[in-house]
This record gives structure tokens, C-alpha cells and sequence, in this order.
């Protein structure tokens, strides 16, 4: 997208606002998709938690995606969507059995990540196919908090802990139609991601009736110029000659599947915000903008880097500036970043912006949230209403005290 395109868009819809180019989506889906070309049979399950817009799952759909999801809430979404219950595999984690029976009676493939909920599930429903999430013992991931293989994750059942799933197995006679696993985001070494893959290979020889194997997703986008990020062509032709090799020793042709969310709909994304003051301090020349992390957090909890233009100024002589937010703390955007001269008005673009940043959005300081729009077709469509302060108010139950003073 054109910087004059977004520039339309802020004036078209107010801001801050999040822009998500449906073309950039498409190229990502075929990219991947085409790198995996050699594969008899491939599944593509978006990540609903990276952007779960409605539209944006329509989108995803029109172009044969499944879904991933993580509660029963995205399963409706999905389902709201258009998509087919058994197009949508659900993947929680610390859930209550009751909402894993739930989401089982929609017809939605479940994957289930601990022995304690794999017994109960097994012996209740021994006919319902469940899938199995092993956790590799494998680091990978750009940050601690996004990385979910590791031997203490929460996230898997551990591959030493195979003995006793294999006695539960037994003991219930429950099917198990797939394997999975997710080491984390951001993965650079594509050798770190086919060595944890070993690991899911000599997994699944122990079962079967398995119809699918999922490797979960985890690949690096680029954040600025020049960045580094995961090779998925490469991968692509490694992984899938040997995951061939694989279905011929197991005597069956399996169901390749990933779960990409961030490799998607990350650079499709950009988030707008007006610079509401410039400010000089003896250190530092701060632009604070119309917006905070209640709207965009990833900088302040992962530590994340946004590219920042000032998309009013795209020529001017770069400073050096701090781009703050207006909540009522430490709300850092970016700390000493080379960006085109800014003026009090200016708009700033936040490149990256479609992953995990309308999604993890809150209403902290009693913000509303911004509008989203989806640019179709060279045209901008909005597909979430900016909200208003009675959506804030809308769920309170306001408790009528009497007048008088209350003494203690």
C-alpha cells in the first residue's frame, strides 16, 4: 500500500486505525502453499488468535484455509465464518473438560496437550478422534514468552512422558488421528524446526490411525529492512521430501498441516496514529500519538520492533525521536528511532501491525478501541466499528447508593 492510500484512509476513518491489505494476505497464503507444492496432501489452519476478525476469516477461507483456534469462542467466529466444523482443529490449553466437550460436539478436531485431560477425554468419548500435542523439548521462538517447546513450557505433553500416552491410549481405546507440535514464534533456523520434526516422526510410529501430522508454525517475518526471516521455500523442499519418505514408511498418505497466524497477516497490517504533541525534554525529543499500548501492546510485552514512517513527511530530514503512547505509565513505542521530521498532526505508520495487535487490544484507561479496515481491490472497507464510550459502559451494572455518607 501507497503511503497517500493510508493517508486517505486515516482521513476517510479517524484514527488510530488498523489497515489490513487482503492482497499481501493472499501472497503469503500461496507463498507457503507453493513451497509445499510437493506434498500429496496439505492443510493451511490459520491462527485465529493472530487477527480474528470476521472478514478476515472469510477472507482466508475464500482461499481454502482451515482454522486453528484456542477457545470456544473462535471456534463459533470460524464457524459464524462459514467454516466447516471439520476444517477447524482446536488446540487449548488449560481448559476446562467442559468446554473441551463443547467444542467436540460441534465436530471441531480436537488436540489435546495433557495426560490428565487425554484420560478423562478418552474414557468419556473413546470414539471422538483427538489429536495429540507433544511438546519436542526444543527452544525456539525470538522471545521467552513466545516460546513453547521447551522442557519447562506449559504447552505439550513431553515426548519422555510417550510410555504413559501410550498406556492411556490403550487403556480407553481412543483413536488418535493426528500428532502436533509448535515450538514457537519467530523461528530463524529452519534445521532447529526439521530437528524437532524427527522428533514428531518417531512420535507417531507408535499410533496407527493417524491421518494428519502437524507441525504447528512459528516462521519469522521480516520487521524492518533487510531483517532476517525464515526461509520457508527452503524449508519447504527439505521438510517435504522428507515428510514423503515418511508417509511411504508409515504405508499411508498423510495429511501435512501448519498453523501459520504471523507469517499471514503480520506485514498486512498497518496501524495509524496522529502525533498529538512534540515534546523536548533535556535528553530526549518525544512524539506522543493519539493511541498506547492499550491498542498496541507488543513493543511493551515482547520487547517487539515496529518499523515507524511518518507517512505525512515521507521525505523530510530524519531525527532522532521517542514515539510514546498517552497511557498513564511507561508506554513506549520506540526509544531514540531515526523517523522522518514530525510536526504535531503528523500521521505515523506502524508497518507489522496485523499480528497479535488489534487482537491483544484492551480498553485499559477507559480507551475504546479503533476501527479496522480491510483494502480490497484498491478500496478501503471497513470491517470493525470504531468503538464509543457506551460500548465501554455497556456490560456495567451501575449499583444505586444512597445519598448519605457512609461512616465506618
Amino acid at each position: 500500500m501507497e503511503a497517500n492510500n493510508l493517508l486517505q484512509l486515516a482521513e476517510e476513518f479517524g484514527g488510530p486505525l488498523y489497515v489490513y491489505d487482503a492482497a499481501k494476505i493472499q501472497t503469503q497464503y500461496y507463498r507457503l502453499e507453493n513451497a509445499f507444492s510437493k506434498v500429496k496432501n496439505l492443510r493451511i489452519n490459520y491462527a485465529v488468535k493472530a487477527l480474528s476478525n470476521i472478514s478476515i476469516l472469510k477472507l482466508l477461507k475464500q482461499m481454502g484455509s482451515g482454522l486453528d483456534t484456542v477457545s470456544i469462542q473462535e471456534v463459533q467466529l470460524g464457524i459464524m465464518a462459514g467454516f466447516k466444523p471439520e476444517s477447524i482443529i482446536y488446540t487449548p490449553n488449560g481448559v476446562s473438560m467442559e468446554e473441551i466437550e463443547e467444542v467436540a460436539a460441534l465436530g471441531v478436531q480436537i488436540n489435546i496437550d495433557n495426560l490428565s485431560i487425554l484420560e478423562q477425554f478418552g474414557a468419556k468419548h473413546p470414539n471422538i478422534p483427538v489429536c495429540i500435542r507433544i511438546n519436542p523439548h526444543v527452544m525456539a521462538g525470538g522471545n521467552s514468552n513466545i516460546s513453547v517447546g521447551h522442557i519447562d513450557s506449559k504447552f505439550g505433553i513431553s515426548i519422555h512422558q510417550m510410555p504413559h500416552l501410550l498406556r492411556i491410549v490403550e487403556n480407553t481405546g481412543m483413536n488418535i488421528n493426528g500428532i502436533h507440535m509448535h515450538t514457537g514464534s519467530d523461528i530463524l533456523d529452519i534445521e532447529v524446526f526439521l530437528y524437532a520434526a524427527e522428533i514428531l516422526f518417531t512420535a507417531a510410529l507408535n499410533f496407527k490411525n493417524l491421518e494428519f501430522l502437524d507441525f504447528g508454525s512459528g516462521f519469522k517475518v521480516p520487521y524492518k529492512k533487510d531483517d532476517i526471516q525464515t526461509n520457508v521455500e527452503e524449508l519447504g523442499k527439505k521438510l517435504s521430501k522428507r515428510f514423503n519418505a515418511f508417509c511411504q514408511e508409515y504405508g499411508k498418505d498423510l495429511t501435512l498441516a501448519f498453523e501459520p497466524g504471523k507469517f499471514l497477516v503480520s506485514e498486512a497490517g498497518y496501524f495509524l496514529a496522529k502525533v498529538n504533541v512534540v515534546k523536548q525534554t533535556t535528553s530526549t525529543v518525544f512524539a506522543g500519538i493519539d493511541t498506547g499500548f492499550n491498542h498496541l501492546i507488543r513493543p511493551m510485552f515482547y520487547g517487539s520492533h515496529h518499523h515507524i514512517e511518518n507517512i505525512s513527511n515521507p521525505k523530510g530530514k530524519d531525527r532522532f525521536y521517542s514515539v510514546v503512547g498517552y497511557i498513564c505509565e511507561t508506554d513506549t513505542f520506540a526509544s531514540n528511532r531515526k523517523i522522518a521530521e514530525i510536526k504535531e498532526g503528523d500521521v505515523l505508520c506502524f508497518r507489522n501491525s496485523g499480528a497479535y495487535c488489534f487482537s491483544m487490544a484492551s480498553n485499559y484507561n477507559s480507551r475504546v478501541r479503533p476501527a479496522e479496515v480491510l483494502w480490497y481491490e484498491g478500496k478501503g472497507h471497513l470491517i470493525r466499528k470504531r468503538e464509543t464510550f457506551e460500548d465501554i459502559i455497556r456490560n456495567q451494572v451501575v449499583m444505586d447508593f444512597k445519598d448519605e455518607p457512609i461512616t465506618v
